[in-house]
């Protein structure tokens, strides 16, 4: 039975894709401003924004329910404007044994693409694939777009 599995999504948005990028490095706290129904509240636990090694504590509601992970930047790549966070405790670990969250800013001509992946092993078989989730990080892509649009 394979348990390890990778869920991908890109989502077409309109501001610059070193806008979005920057507020998923250096500013994530921010998004329980643009999104507080679905991101009510984003921690800084040990290190700097914006910097690998930095401890990120996220809640989140997902259906209704409240959720709460720790995440740690595993990597920031600036040249191709992406970011790894790696669960290290939470709600998340409680179905799935690892779970990375890698988000890339594409450039598309006046556009960018916001390309989501979502890299995990399940505890179980009886775990559902995550796509609750990438759903979830796909509509608040959007949310933010819409409000870095505004800004």
């Amino acid at each position: 039975m394979i348990l390890v599995g990778k869920l991908s999504a890109e989502v077409l948005v309109v501001a610059p894709h070193d806008k979005h990028h920057g507020v998923w490095v250096g500013r994530p706290h921010h998004i329980s401003n643009v999104s507080p129904s679905k991101m009510p509240k984003v921690v800084l636990h040990a290190g700097k924004w914006g910097t690998v090694g930095s401890v990120v504590e996220w809640h989140y509601v997902v259906d209704g329910k409240v959720y709460v992970t720790k995440g740690v930047v595993e990597a920031i790549n600036e040249e191709s404007k992406t970011i790894t966070y790696r669960a290290i405790e939470g709600d998340i670990l409680q179905e799935y044994k690892s779970f990375k969250v890698i988000i890339q800013s594409i450039p598309k001509g006046e556009a960018t693409w916001i390309h989501w992946t979502l890299e995990y092993e399940k505890l179980n078989k009886n775990i559902p694939h995550p796509i609750k989730l990438l759903e979830f990080v796909i509509h608040l892509s959007e949310e933010l777009d819409d409000h870095l649009v505004q800004a």
